[in-house]
């Protein structure tokens, strides 16, 4: 979900995975010459997820590396068979107020441009729940240093990696 934090978790999990960041939104605007909500103002939601998927599948055709997604990558269904077949998914979980705290220090969020962003926030949740759930880790965003969030996402995926354990469910 937006606001979770995935874009300062990636940039500080990728240097210590010894991998090149990627953040999604920005690849997008850079292949578009627009900004996320410039692009959905001019052409829909529905527009940008399928530029999103293209650029999403551009990323994870080539070396591996941490990438960022937006929250609604995951909606597309291709997007998400893609991520299933060459990525290891990370879900950030946040409550909603969290969430509506980060989401809404900018007025950079289309979605949530609306009389009411928690609500709103409620309501993307409840539709992307179901998505989010299908990663293959799944963290709780920590309120503190970010490092802390870095370092349980670290954890799993050596885990993970090792064969030690199977899909996670980090609660700390």
């Amino acid at each position: 979900m937006m606001g979770a934090g995935k874009t300062t978790i990636g940039r500080r999990l990728a240097p210590r995975l010894g991998l090149p960041f990627f953040d999604s939104d920005t690849e997008i605007e850079r292949a578009a010459g627009m900004s996320v909500s410039e692009l959905f103002e001019a052409h829909g939601e529905k527009s940008f997820r399928e530029g999103e998927a293209r650029v999403i599948n551009r990323l994870l055709a080539g070396p591996p590396h941490v990438l960022a997604t937006g929250g609604g990558a995951v909606i597309h269904p291709d997007t998400r068979a893609l991520i299933k077949e060459r990525a290891l998914s990370v879900w950030l979980r946040a409550d909603t107020e969290m969430l509506a705290r980060r989401a809404t220090r900018r007025d950079t969020r289309p979605l949530l441009r609306s009389s009411d962003p928690v609500a709103t926030l409620k309501k993307l949740a409840e539709e992307r729940t179901a998505f989010y759930e299908q990663a293959d880790i799944h963290i709780n965003s920590q309120p503190g240093p970010h490092d802390q969030t870095v370092s349980l996402i670290y954890e799993q995926i050596a885990n993970l990696l090792s064969g030690t354990q199977s899909a996670s469910d980090a609660d700390a």
